[in-house]
């Protein structure tokens, strides 16, 4: 099981920052890494996002994933690591479409 959400990200990304106030507001845990300050960050986000510096790219256990949503990361941590699920938050419910999407971030 993951210990950690990490949350790869870089100044006045509009991705990153909505992502983040989003998690923020269910009270998410994030262990921020910030890429223009640290290339072995940098270099993790570009070995998941095919040589890119895409972010935010957060990691929860064996679930990687590239500019994520909110939603994508609940079910993340449900699957990964259910212990760092915030209280009286549940991952959401998915469709077909989002059951594929999780096998493919490992969930």
């Amino acid at each position: 099981m993951a210990n950690t959400i990490d949350f790869y990200w870089r100044p006045g990304c509009p991705f990153c920052m909505g992502l983040e106030r989003n998690l923020n507001k269910l009270n998410v845990p994030l262990n921020k890494k910030n890429i223009w300050d640290s290339p072995a960050d940098a270099a993790t986000v570009r070995s998941i996002a095919d040589g890119n510096e895409t972010v935010p790219t957060v990691v929860v256990g064996d679930a990687k994933m590239v500019n994520p949503s909110a939603d994508q990361v609940l079910q993340a941590i449900s699957n990964q690591a259910p212990e760092l699920m915030p209280e009286g938050v549940e991952a959401p419910t998915v469709g077909k479409a989002g059951r594929m999407i999780n096998k493919l971030l490992g969930g």
